[in-house]
């Protein structure tokens, strides 16, 4: 009988796999599985609602999304793209870079810059596509699409990159105290700071290599589109 209370993994999957609504389908699987463990109705909603408060901040993000989108739709992109273009010598790998390096320092502080829709999608993106069409003079339509989207892949990956090994900066950060505290119930002595300050060269290596990726990426966009500006200039 244990292993009825797995039913709520099975309705969450059969849920998914036939496209019902997904709130809808994770409400029922855990009713459900309340249900079959022994739990009254009264249990199953105290359970839900304790488990809602405790991570209601969890959800505030969300907030912010609509105010992205206002932004966005009365002309963030646009000038993030001309400001960007304002400046001659700077390229796409390197604002790129600029960028990682940024998200790492702000990790150190625990800042939270912010996200792929709150930062990455209406600003970074915008401006690392700025940034090609300036270098090399091209218009809107002279610009792969292909190449377009290998930017958004490029700009979100920064975002990972800063955000996954530079977390682990912070002595305060949640990530650490969890390992640490895991470390611990296991018998191995070890503090916060010592993780840190292992993590510091993982995050030191991961800018290299992503600044020699930046580079690479620089030059095979230099390779497409610098001999289209020479055969227009021609």
């Amino acid at each position: 009988m244990e292993w009825l209370k797995l039913i709520g993994i099975l309705i969450i999957i059969l849920g998914f796999l036939f496209k019902i609504d997904t709130i809808a389908v994770i409400l029922i699987a855990a009713v459900v599985t309340g249900i079959v463990s022994g739990l009254d109705f009264y249990s199953i909603l105290e359970t839900l609602g304790k488990a809602f408060v405790d991570n209601r901040l969890v959800t505030l993000f969300i907030l912010t999304l609509p105010m992205v989108g206002l932004i966005e739709r009365f002309g963030l992109k646009k000038q993030a793209s001309n400001m960007i273009g304002k400046v001659k010598r700077v390229t796409s790998g390197r604002l790129m870079t600029i960028y990682l390096l940024i998200r790492e320092i702000a990790g150190v502080a625990s800042i939270r810059i912010g996200g792929h829709p709150q930062f990455v999608r209406p600003l970074i993106n915008p401006m690392v596509q700025g940034a090609l069409k300036t270098r090399y003079n091209l218009k809107d339509d002279e610009v792969d699409e292909s190449d377009i989207e290998k930017i958004k892949a490029q700009t979100s990956a920064m975002e990972n990159y800063g955000n996954f090994f530079g977390q682990n900066l912070f002595v305060g950060a949640a990530g650490v105290l969890l390992m640490v505290g895991t470390f611990q119930s296991l018998g191995i002595k070890v503090d916060a700071i010592e993780l840190v300050l292992a993590s510091v060269p993982i995050a030191l290596i991961v800018l290299v290599l992503v600044w020699l990726n930046n580079i690479r990426f620089d030059k095979y966009l230099d390779k497409k589109y610098d001999s289209k500006q020479v055969k227009r200039d021609e």
